[in-house]
């Protein structure tokens, strides 16, 4: 990886108090209504043999199925890591197309032994390997680690999960990555020294995209009829805070919709899944709500989704596609994002309109968690 330009990643988190997530409200009414394009599982399909595709410059170029069946692997890897998302595979897409042509490459000047592994060609570059050109000696990994494309998606990811643990640091380890242009996002984590190549193989990331994934993509199952409702915190544990509800924003001072409930509770204190359901979305996100879970619901033959946000992103216990059940233990109370103090955010809608959560798990009856479901493995 080449080495000389930082770009400096600045995302300003303002405080507000637990009546919280009121400069966003609006937006959750529309994130509550669909899958957000910024997560959610990629249902990776067959790899072509060839996809012919055009940079934002007009460069017309072919991509062969090796190169293909690694951009598959990426995706993938995207797909199944908390909080990346579509989103953050095109940018991970768009670094391998410009660092290694999505080629896996050994470096026989720096590592000779390179060329024992599974490769596609030789690179040049300082120490670099792989498809991300990431360097040993930058801490990436070892030689025999960055020669596998696997590694090189979960290193250039990074997070919680990522082998790395932040240092050097992925995608999720760039504060507001996803507020930044997919070029700038792809450089945060390459620290190139040329920054301007990246946006041109944008295009191309998409074409790829549309090639491997599935139009069913954004339709998830439906979710199963739920036997019971259940409160989202264990009794006991909560004091409602900030209901739902017109009211005045606390950061602008304009008069704004709060639509979810705000409840007090300690950190780490378990956040219940409201009945059975299927998570659609589970990781970080680009607005206050800093962390968010949304589980879809069928309750008496409607769609329902809940809400659940403020975690921390090592509290969330659920990915996209889980299949829950009413009173699992699916996240830990976190002060997260645009919060003042630990609590609880929690929304409902009821087929895709914005309800108040107060009346509606009134009219549900829900039971009180006494015991809390083991967490989902992750």
């Amino acid at each position: 990886m080449r080495t000389v330009l930082i770009v400096a990643v600045v995302m300003a988190v303002l405080l507000a108090p637990t009546a919280c997530l009121s400069s966003v409200s609006m937006l959750s009414m529309t994130l509550l209504g669909t899958r957000s394009t910024c997560g959610g599982m990629l249902n990776i399909g067959e790899v072509p043999d060839r996809l012919t595709v055009r940079a934002s410059d007009g460069f017309t170029f072919a991509l062969d199925r090796t190169q293909l069946t690694h951009a598959a692997t990426i995706a993938t890897v995207g797909s199944r890591t908390p909080g990346v998302g579509r989103d953050g595979v095109r940018i991970a897409l768009m670094a391998a197309l410009t660092e290694s042509s999505l080629r896996m490459l050994a470096n026989t000047s720096a590592w000779p032994d390179s060329t024992r592994f599974p490769n596609d060609g030789n690179g040049g570059d300082h120490d670099s390997l792989g498809l991300f050109q990431m360097r040993p000696l930058a801490g990436w990994g070892t030689v025999a680690q960055l020669m596998d494309s696997t590694y090189q998606a979960r290193a250039f990811f990074g997070g919680e999960t990522g082998p790395n643990r932040g240092s050097p640091r992925g995608l999720l380890d760039i504060p507001g990555w996803q507020q930044l242009p997919p070029g700038a996002a792809a450089q945060a984590v390459e620290v190139s020294a040329f920054p301007d190549r990246y946006a041109r193989f944008e295009p191309v990331a998409d074409a790829i995209l549309e090639a491997l994934t599935s139009p069913a993509d954004d339709q998830p199952a439906s979710a199963p009829e739920s036997s019971k409702i259940v409160f989202p915190l264990p009794k006991g544990t909560w004091r409602a805070t900030s209901p739902y509800g017109p009211r005045i924003d606390p950061v602008t001072g304009a008069n704004s919709l709060h639509t979810g409930n705000d409840y007090a509770a300690p950190l780490g204190t378990p956040i219940l899944a409201i009945g059975d359901g299927i998570v659609t979305y589970a990781g970080a996100h680009p607005s206050g709500y800093a962390h968010l879970i949304l589980i879809d619901h069928t309750i008496r033959g409607r769609k329902v989704t809940s809400g659940y946000a403020h975690m921390y992103g090592n509290g969330i216990h659920v990915r996209v596609g889980d299949h829950v059940t009413a009173g699992q233990h699916i996240a830990d109370v976190g002060n997260d994002g645009k919060s003042f103090g630990p609590h609880l955010h929690f929304e409902i809608r009821v087929d895709g309109h914005a309800t108040n959560p107060t009346g509606w798990l009134s009219d549900s009856q829900p039971v009180s968690a006494e015991t809390v479901s083991p967490c989902a493995s992750t």
